[in-house]
């Protein structure tokens, strides 16, 4: 026999399981100076590339690195990452030293938490930059640019792909969490996953660009582009591999 008890709901409030999208910082040093080069390098030309993200500082790779029993300096640490509009929120791994270091600085375990798609450092020829944050696919409905980029011109698709129907001339910079397509001569630099999405692509009607990077792995003009892609409709995308991410270039 089915028997229904009857229930009181609270008229005032609700308790329900909930999740947030953490963004994730993998800690490999505690050089915090060596850090602010690097997220300067990394973000410093991109204001608005975070928006206030919940932060998860992993303290795991400091043991990979042999930094185990190194002290991290939160009270250093936590206003140079919110000075890039991130707010650290909560912290992983770590020695008992570093853990209770970072509980003094009012930040949270979150022992459970791991940051989506980790994959090997990067190998040459392309080079990684800072950790990449945590992986976010982008979003349906591209960013459409139908100007020329002049040099100091910017352009950043966040959480979307980015659609450029002109020429990107030296000095410009095309930047997108998803893919990036440029129907027209890419000349100056170009970001795509710049969340750490690995999936993401670079497609250019005629390739010259300065700098190309996918998900942090990068490759300046320094490198010469090959031939058989040089100022050629092009597609660039990240292929993973036992020595680490590669830049791969096909000619369309």
């Amino acid at each position: 026999m089915t028997v229904a008890i009857s229930a009181t709901t609270p008229a005032t409030f609700e308790i329900k399981s909930a999740n947030l999208p953490l963004v994730a910082l993998l800690l490999k040093s505690p050089d915090l100076a060596a850090l602010a080069r690097e997220l300067t390098l990394r973000f410093g030309d991109i204001p608005d590339f975070f928006d206030q993200d919940p932060l998860l500082i992993d303290l795991s790779p400091l043991q990979a690195g042999g930094h185990e029993g190194a002290e991290v300096d939160f009270d250093a640490l936590i206003p140079l990452l919110r000075s890039y509009r991130l707010l650290p929120m909560a912290f992983k791994g770590g020695s008992p030293a570093q853990q209770a270091a970072a509980r003094q600085a009012g930040l949270l375990p979150a022992p459970d938490a791991h940051p989506l798609n980790p994959r090997p450092a990067a190998a040459a020829p392309a080079t990684r930059l800072a950790p990449p944050p945590a992986p976010a696919e982008a979003a349906p409905g591209a960013l459409v640019i139908d100007k020329p980029l002049r040099s100091g011109q910017q352009v950043y698709a966040r959480g979307r792909d980015l659609v450029v129907m002109a020429m990107v001339n030296a000095g410009a910079e095309v930047i997108a969490d998803g893919h990036i397509h440029v129907y027209a001569p890419l000349r100056g630099k170009a970001m795509a996953g710049a969340r750490g999405n690995t999936e993401a692509r670079i497609f250019a009607l005629a390739l010259q660009a300065e700098l190309l990077s996918i998900a942090g792995v990068y490759r300046t003009s320094e490198t010469p582009l090959p031939a058989s892609v040089q100022g050629k409709p092009t597609q660039v995308r990240l292929v993973p591999g036992p020595e680490g991410d590669k830049l791969v270039m096909q000619a369309l």
